[in-house]
């Protein structure tokens, strides 16, 4: 595993921290870098055999990016806090693999007909082929739609559309809750936004 920053001292912290709710975007990033290592250390926690490092590292990163962003000085100490929501965006993570790995494809093979062709579960459920498919299409597009998350949105731009519309579990904010957070105008949020369902659609189409 790489090696990270050492952890701020609690002078350090505070100093940057204020620097942060003053808008300073260099102490915000400090205050990440500085806090890898209580990434890494929780990540351990949950790598196993068959699971990549990487994806775990990923997801605890945005959990300490939300608390960075979040926290507030009298809430303690930054590196407590962002502890728990690192772990929960784990936990998260974890939990929609375990529910995914219980999925059942309706059109997996579970045995032969008389005639020797394949039968799948769809061809056993009682129910309308046109609903079958329209549920399996979505369900394969919702997939496809976080798979590509990573890959053509910014932290930012991930932040701001997983809490516009509650994705990941996340609370439904709206703009004006998204520019208060992110000290810009509601109408930068709007054009953030915009942009990033474009690149979304886009990057959907490409698949």
């Amino acid at each position: 595993m790489k090696t990270f920053s050492k952890p701020l001292t609690r002078h350090e912290e505070e100093k940057y921290l204020k620097e942060f709710q003053d808008g300073s975007q260099t102490a915000r990033n400090i205050l990440i870098e500085r806090n890898m290592r209580l990434v890494a250390h929780i990540s351990k926690k949950y790598h196993k055999p068959g699971r990549d490092m990487e994806d775990i590292l990923s997801v605890g990163t945005i959990g300490l990016i939300k608390a960075v962003n979040s926290f507030e000085i009298s809430k303690g100490r930054l590196a407590t806090y962002a502890a728990k929501c690192i772990e929960n965006e784990i936990l998260m993570m974890l939990r929609n693999e375990k529910k995914k790995m219980k999925e059942i494809s309706l059109f997996e093979p579970i045995g032969l007909d008389k005639d020797g062709n394949d039968i799948s579960l769809i061809d056993v459920i009682e129910i309308s082929e046109k609903e079958v498919y329209e549920k399996c299409e979505l369900k394969q597009n919702i997939i496809n739609l976080y798979k590509i998350f990573d890959v053509v949105l910014n932290e930012r731009e991930k932040d701001i559309i997983y809490s516009r519309y509650g994705l990941a579990g996340r609370k439904e904010l709206t703009q004006r809750q998204l520019a208060q957070k992110y000290h810009i105008s509601r109408s930068y949020i709007s054009r953030i936004e915009k942009k990033a369902l474009l690149k979304l659609r886009e990057g959907l189409e490409k698949i």
